[in-house]
Formats: C-alpha cells, structure tokens, sequence
C-alpha cells in the first residue's frame, strides 16, 4: 500500500504552449507540459481563482510526471495586441506552439483531494486549455483516478495514447521506449537532474511567482496502444472508401464500362460515400 492516489490526464489537442521562461515579446513553449501549466488547468477545473494561493497550495504541492506519446511539431505565431485601457498597439510577439502533440501527465497525493479534483474536471467551473486559453484540448482530459498507487508505475503503464494516424504512420517505426519528465520520489537520488522554474507559488496576475522544480528524464518500455480496444481503432474512415472507389474506376477504365460487377460495384460504393 502506497498510502497516495494518482490521477492521468491526456492531454492533446491541435495546438499546445506550455511556457516556463517566456518573457517579453518572445513566448517559448516547452517540449512537454510543465507542471506549473496542469496545476493551472486542475485549479481551473477546481474554480481556483488566480489570487487565492491557500486553495492552489495543495495542488502545488502534488508530485507531477509527464510521458510523451506523441512529440508534436514545434511551430511559431506572430501575434498583435492593443492595451485594454489605452488601445494602443502593443509590440509585435513571437508565439511558439506544439501542433499534433500528446501527453499523458499525472499527479500524485492525498486520495480525497485527488477525488474533489477528478470530480471537478468531469464538470470544470472554467474550461481547461492546454497552457494558452488559445489551445482547448481535443476531448476531455480525464483518463481517470488510480487508487493507491504511484507516480512512476502509472506513467509507465497508462496505455500509449498516440493518436490513430500517428500510430498507423509509424506501424513499423514505433518507438520501443518513451520519454517520462517527472518529479523525483522522496527517496530517489536526483542524480544528473534538470532544473526548472516551474513549481507554482502563485498565480496572481499582479506577481506571479515561481520556484525551481527537480525534474528527473526516464525512458519507460511503450505501452499498448490505447486504440487496441477502444474507438480510435475502429474509427470510419471516409477517405477509405474513395481509395477504393479510385481503384475500381482505374480498373473499369481498362476492362471498359461494360462489366456489369465493377459497375454495381461502384454503384455501391458512391452511394455509401455520398
């Protein structure tokens, strides 16, 4: 018996920003979530607002892990602003982005507060965002509450949450480990150990502040795929059935179009396309 709960996140979505040192006009994304971020989005979920630092103290407090399923692709925005009171135009900033990523994150602590948190993310008091209020995630986040468990074994047996595409795309060049970021356990050397600006103290518009977070890399064996036996795997796909369309016509234009079977074959197959 461990004593803790943990509870997964996935977290995907077309776009993802995930900042830890942004300042100024250049906002940078980190290649992975930050914990400061997921605090953000489970204190959202909670209807924490941004001053109150004796209810975000808990969640803070959480240990926090991220496992990358699906890297993404680094891209970057130039974006416009005006000030709210005076309208004047603002500095050009540069923005930078993940697109196409997935990550599954946990965090680990007191099962009853984790319980109010899982509770709070199936009905948000404010919608979460996957580190900018610009980047909704793609479906909800919950990938449920583990009883009595740890951060490390959850991180390395939550089913691989590649989205279906990527996993067909890389059917023969799937990765045989994937990267975990998580913070070390109480009795875990944190050896050749990063260092981060990460651990929320408060959220406070008017004096965020952050302290430095120990963050250990491991490499854990890839799980089943989460498509194995949910919808993902089985999902329609329309393009299939113009695929097979296109080959039958290639085929009907060589034989001619008096063959009567790759006719009402293809009779069939624009009905169920159409």
């Amino acid at each position: 018996m461990t004593g803790t709960s943990v509870l997964a996140l996935r977290l995907a979505g077309p776009l993802q920003s995930w900042g830890a040192s942004s300042r100024f006009t250049r906002r940078t994304t980190e290649s992975a979530p930050t914990k400061s971020g997921v605090v953000g989005l489970l204190a959202a979920a909670c209807g924490i607002e941004h001053d109150d630092d004796v209810r975000l103290a808990p969640l803070a407090a959480l240990r926090f892990g991220v496992r990358i399923d699906q890297p993404g692709t680094r891209i970057r925005d130039f974006h416009t602003a005006h000030h709210g009171v005076t309208d004047a135009a603002m500095p050009l900033s540069e923005r930078f982005y993940l697109a196409d990523a997935v990550f599954v994150a946990a965090v680990e602590g007191d099962h009853g507060l984790l319980t109010d948190v899982h509770e709070a993310l199936r009905a948000p008091a404010y919608p979460p965002y996957l580190g900018r209020r610009s980047c909704p995630p793609a479906e909800p986040v919950d990938l449920g509450l583990y009883e009595d468990a740890r951060l490390e074994d959850t991180l390395a047996n939550v089913p691989w949450q590649a989205a279906a595409w990527y996993r067909r795309r890389h059917r023969t060049t799937a990765p045989q480990t994937l990267t975990v970021l998580r913070d070390p356990a109480a009795d875990e050397s944190a050896g050749e150990a990063d260092v981060l600006r990460d651990q929320p103290l408060s959220f406070d518009p008017a004096h965020r502040r952050h302290a430095l977070r120990t963050v250990v890399t491991v490499a854990v064996p890839t799980p089943v795929p989460a498509g194995s036996h949910d919808r993902t795997r089985d999902a329609h796909d329309p393009f299939e059935a113009l695929e097979a369309m296109e080959a039958l016509e290639a085929v009907e234009a060589l034989e001619g179009p008096e063959d009567p079977d790759t006719a009402d074959t293809l009779d069939v197959l624009k009905d169920e396309s159409a």
